[in-house]
């Protein structure tokens, strides 16, 4: 690997402090007493407890000491004097050194490491000194000892602005998400993203733990991926010399745990579906599913629209979210639409009893292309996601899906052929997909022969007869409903973002050529 000319000059600084005695990456703890932002807060509270005419006279806030540790982020040397600024976990703060505060017989390597610029943006160093203002009204340290812990080895791309033109810019969306640990040290905001999708799994947790249900984990190797309609990632279990798949949902595994005598299971966790990528799919994702005995469609409605509304108020201290253009607000309740409504009220046709030769038909007028593979639950989703989906800003739950669409669903009690089943449509995007859960195992192993026959069209997402998920079903599992909730679309919601990259620390990308 050919080394640019800065890294060159960073690697000879490098040799340089080795020659000195200085280790650049010290083993031992350095101990750290305050933090950017809780350095300037304090000051603050203490510089508003002096009177009016202390304040007048030019009374300064008493100083304190500290000791911080962080990334220098710039650096300038004015005479003898020279300006840190370090980028601590919170935040960002001056660093005051002095010539005649290290040039001394304690540390006289330190006055070479400052002064004879052997420091450079984004080396990690250690400050113990004191905190005040200057004259410009900058709240800093006053730097009495300073310690080298981590030496950069690379530059960082710093915005400089020449004549209001910003250069150095780190915004090239690949870069950016390849080299999420750059964006995050030199982009302002991209951290907090990611304390706020920290927020939204840890308050739905919190309130779920409060509800008396139960966190579990479940396989993510399975030898028959169940529990959604996916094409699933295929890989050799060389143990048991046999292939398996990547759990494309939690689904059956979490019921089966219903079976046996849980109130109430959830999992947050990582799911697999080998399909498209586009700003709102990622092949590997994060979802929640939830399943809770004596319990229906209805009461899982009502329990979705508090457990939002209390998310976005715990990320964003209201229940209003702006997403571009749109402000949705999760307050509760939400609206509730039948889905072949909702297609009748934006296509102007019936769906209901329509056979599968009447909705290819249909589909045709629609100008919507079809596979032969496809039966008439997935003719129906591809209308209703062609020309409803993306109308539903504000949450709203679609109801009461045709059977074929819900091999996991119980029958409607009143609409014959329809099924229990919502899917929440948040900002035009399902943001969640739920049930009164077939319990019957009857009617389940009918519901999956009819999809082993989509199968055998050539449906590469129809579902796989689970015999043991059906002999758990025949032992018995009580009135129960579930609900799986996508983490990272939902985070995308609560922070106002529209691509889902934004709030994936680290999304699948190509493989890097590097040379």
């Amino acid at each position: 690997m050919e080394l640019s000319e800065q890294e060159i000059v960073r690697r000879q600084s490098l040799q340089t402090m080795r020659e000195m005695g200085i280790d650049p990456y010290p083993a031992a703890e350095y101990v750290v007493t305050a933090y950017s932002t809780d350095i300037k807060t304090e000051y603050a509270q203490k510089e508003s407890q002096l009177t009016p005419s202390e304040l007048e006279e030019g009374k300064a806030v008493d100083s304190w000491p500290v000791s911080i540790a962080g990334r220098i982020m710039s650096r300038r040397i004015m005479g003898k004097a020279s300006f840190i600024e370090l980028q601590d976990s919170k935040g960002r703060i001056q660093v005051y050194v002095s010539r005649d505060d290290i040039n001394t017989e304690e540390q006289p390597e330190m006055y070479n490491i400052v002064f004879k610029k052997l420091l450079d943006i984004g080396d990690f160093i250690g400050i113990e000194g004191f905190v005040f203002k200057t004259q410009t009204g900058a709240v800093s340290v006053h730097a009495k000892k300073l310690t080298v812990l981590s030496k950069s080895l690379r530059v960082l791309p710093i915005v400089k602005y020449r004549d209001g033109v910003a250069y150095d810019k780190f915004d090239n969306p690949e870069l950016r998400y390849r080299q999420r640990y750059v964006d995050l040290i030199v982009n302002d905001g991209v951290k907090e993203q990611f304390l706020k999708r920290a927020t939204v799994i840890r308050t739905m947790r919190n309130i779920l733990d409060d509800a008396g249900y139960t966190e579990v984990e479940t396989p993510m190797l399975q030898l028959i991926a169940g529990g959604a309609s996916a094409r699933p990632f295929i890989t050799h279990f060389n143990a048991l010399d046999t292939d398996m798949y990547m759990r494309i949902a939690t689904e059956l595994y979490l019921k089966r745990l219903i079976v046996g005598g849980f109130e109430g299971v959830y999992e947050i966790g990582k799911n697999f579906r080998n399909e498209g990528m586009d700003r709102t799919h990622n092949p590997e994702f994060t979802c929640m599913e939830l399943y809770v005995q004596y319990k229906d469609y209805n009461w899982m409605m009502s329990f979705t629209e508090q457990l939002l509304e209390k998310i976005c108020i715990a990320v964003n201290g209201t229940t209003e979210s702006k997403i571009g253009d749109n402000v949705v607000s999760f307050k509760a309740p939400y609206r509730r639409l039948p889905i072949l409504d909702a297609i009748q009220e934006k296509t102007g046709f019936d769906l209901n009893g329509k056979t599968e030769d009447e909705l290819r038909d249909i589909c045709k007028q629609l100008k919507i292309e079809i596979e032969p593979s496809w039966g008439k639950g997935k003719m129906i989703d591809e209308i209703f996601g062609e020309y409803c989906e993306g109308n539903f800003i504000q949450p709203t739950f679609i109801t009461d899906y045709p059977v074929e669409m819900s091999p996991l669903t119980k029958m409607h009690r009143s609409k014959p052929g329809l099924t229990e089943r919502f899917e929440l449509m948040v900002n035009g995007k399902e943001l969640a997909n739920a049930y009164s859960e077939l319990n019957d195992p009857i009617d389940q192993y009918n519901r999956f022969v009819e999809q082993m026959k989509l199968a055998d069209k050539g449906d590469d997402e129809a579902m796989i007869i689970d015999h043991d998920f059906m002999r758990a079903l025949e032992y018995g599992m009580p009135p129960t409903s579930g609900i799986g909730i996508g983490i990272d679309r939902l985070t995308m919601l609560m922070t106002g973002q529209t691509t889902i990259q934004e709030v994936l620390l680290f999304p699948q990308m190509k493989k890097e050529v590097i040379d």
